[in-house]
């Protein structure tokens, strides 16, 4: 499967190491290169994109402002060399937030991640896969939460798991060992798990309290990863897991 890339940014530099970065993953086909927004959108509306790298300040339009205009947006990544704006892109259902100068490893990793994303919605769009029934039946006991995907019942156990992410109307699961991805929504989700050993951080993401390793700033340390928490939710993040 090809991904067909858009790149979006007023700097040439960042625009040259993107397109590198590209040329060395065969899954991915460099479709456009564009210096602002107003080129993308003329690029948006004769090409198919799968997936657009975009930048966030940029002159005239910048990329959260260019990204609340998109009706049926592709998968996005923003480049960016502003740390701030990182809680804005997560709720904006961006995939992946790349802070410049970034590696070509962290590249790789954003990409798996939204290659993951492209693959479940092309897949759902062209029928190749049945799309279950949002369940009562992901059921969860003392022990074990049972989960329907993939025409399967997963029996996970709780303590297995790490943390849950939002994917609009579906939710993935990250565990000890592997990843799930089920169509539910994160607040049903929310609802049914024990109060005692989950906590949600933010619109899109809900973590197992046991796992928290450290908070630093406005984010959580699960496992390695670095969990945006949302102003909504931050002083019940505080009160429950760091009294």
């Amino acid at each position: 499967m090809k991904i067909k890339c858009l790149i979006v940014d007023d700097e040439q530099l960042a625009r040259t190491l993107l397109s590198e970065y590209i040329s060395k993953i065969p899954q991915l086909e460099l479709v456009g290169q564009c210096k602002n927004p107003l080129e993308a959108m003329e690029t948006l509306q004769g090409e198919a994109i799968d997936l657009m790298f975009l930048d966030i300040q940029m002159p005239e339009l910048t990329g959260i402002e260019f990204l609340k205009t998109l009706p049926g947006k592709p998968v996005v990544v923003f480049t960016t060399a502003y740390p701030e704006y990182a809680l804005e892109g997560y709720q904006l259902d961006v995939t992946d937030y790349l802070l410049k100068p970034f590696s070509f490893e962290r590249f790789v990793q954003s990409v798996n991640k939204a290659s993951e994303l492209i693959k479940l919605k092309k897949e759902v769009k062209k029928g190749e896969k049945e799309i279950p029934e949002p369940l009562p039946e992901t059921k969860v006991t003392e022990e074990f939460i049972i989960i329907n995907a993939d025409h399967k019942l997963y029996r996970v156990k709780l303590n297995d798991i790490l943390y849950i992410e939002g994917l609009k109307e579906y939710v993935r699961y990250h565990t000890k060992d592997q990843k799930i991805i089920a169509l539910q929504s994160l607040k049903s989700l929310e609802e049914s798990l024990p109060y005692e050993q989950f906590i949600r951080v933010h619109r899109s993401y809900i973590v197992s309290m046991a796992n928290i390793k450290t908070l630093e700033g406005n984010q959580v340390e699960v496992a390695g990863k670095m969990i945006p928490i949302g102003k909504s939710y931050k002083e019940e993040v505080l009160k429950r897991i760091f009294k």
